[in-house]
């Protein structure tokens, strides 16, 4: 009796050890998922910062070159200038997406404001066809375009690895230690405004300046 008290006893012990090793097989490899899924966010959010810096370094040479064109309206130079500005103020890690939601909306307002003032530098550009004729603004004019495009995707793209990390984070196991080990929601890009879309440019060369 004893010795088949024993061996109930191993058997138990043995099944809550092969357990206990699934589990914690599990949790590894889930923890290694949640790492791969984290480190995809980041890299997209990188990539996101990358294609608004490019937006940005373009702004001083087209500026300049819309600048030299007579008469041309100097308010909407300074609401660039200004806007671009604003962007440079709001700091976020160019390494790790944001967690809190505040800040990334704050970076979609700045973001937003300049995109806006791009268009309407443009919409003016409309009333001076020697402007548009120029080799240099055309080619800033093309860059600025695709770097409009460009974000579009990247944004999308961000929220796609945004969305797979955030729902890796909720399902078992990951729900149950995802929070202690830093493993926190990150808020995604709401739907572009007028002001974040690739600026609609319709060139009348009939018009005068």
């Amino acid at each position: 009796m004893l010795m088949k008290k024993t061996f109930i006893i191993l058997g138990i012990l043995g099944f809550l050890g092969v357990f206990a090793l699934i589990a914690v097989v599990a949790a590894v490899s889930s923890y290694n998922g949640l790492v791969n899924l984290q480190q995809g966010v980041d890299a997209q959010w990188a990539q996101v910062q990358n294609v608004f810096q490019r937006r940005a370094d373009l702004i001083p040479n087209l500026v300049n070159t819309v600048a030299g064109a007579a008469n041309f309206e100097k308010s909407t130079l300074t609401a660039i200038t200004e806007a671009r500005a604003s962007v440079g103020k709001v700091t976020l890690d160019p390494t790790k997406a944001p967690t809190d939601a505040a800040q990334l909306a704050e970076f979609e307002r700045a973001q937003g404001s300049l995109g806006s003032a791009l268009s309407r530098l443009l919409v003016v550009s409309e009333r001076y066809p020697d402007l548009k004729a120029t080799g240099n603004f055309a080619t800033l004019q093309a860059q600025l375009e695709g770097s409009e495009n460009r974000i579009a995707v990247e944004r999308g793209r961000f929220n796609d690895t945004a969305l797979a990390y955030n729902a890796a984070i909720k399902r078992v196991p990951a729900v149950f230690y995802a929070a202690m080990f830093g493993f926190k929601e990150k808020p995604y890009f709401a739907a572009a405004p007028a002001a974040q879309n690739a600026p609609e440019v319709k060139f009348d060369f009939s018009a005068k300046p």
